[in-house]
């Protein structure tokens, strides 16, 4: 019986079975300014617009590409572990520069300088 309200609740939200592995990647930061984006620093690669008084308030991450495949695409809700204080759900709203792989970034406001994490976990709860 448990089986079935949980099938018919999935069904009615439009969500989907989230898969059970997880997956190990660097996670690093970044700031909504040029220097570490594209020309438009405030909108991602999803479109979305960044707050400028508050990025790290969104709780978005960046995905390498390689990661996109597994179901980590824009709108996909994640578990991060592994991050200290910054360990979560994350929204993926951005795409990292192809030359990364196995990789996360952390959208932050700028008073965060530093951040790098080995050997963080992901898991995908929901994915579009």
């Amino acid at each position: 019986m448990k089986t079935i309200y949980i099938v018919l609740f999935t069904l009615i939200i439009g969500g989907r079975y989230p898969p059970t592995d997880e997956v190990v990647v660097v996670a690093t930061i970044y700031h909504a300014v040029e220097g570490q984006t594209d020309s438009t620093p405030f909108i991602t690669a999803s479109g979305k617009h960044i707050n400028p008084s508050d990025p790290g308030g969104h709780k978005w991450i960046a995905v390498s590409r390689d990661l996109e495949p597994m179901g980590y695409t824009f709108g996909a809700k994640v578990q991060v572990t592994g991050a200290g204080k910054m360990d979560g759900v994350y929204t993926v709203e951005d795409r990292m520069n192809k030359r990364w792989t196995k990789r996360i970034d952390f959208l932050v406001d700028t008073d965060m300088r530093w951040g790098k994490w080995e050997e963080v976990k992901l898991i995908l709860l929901v994915h579009n």
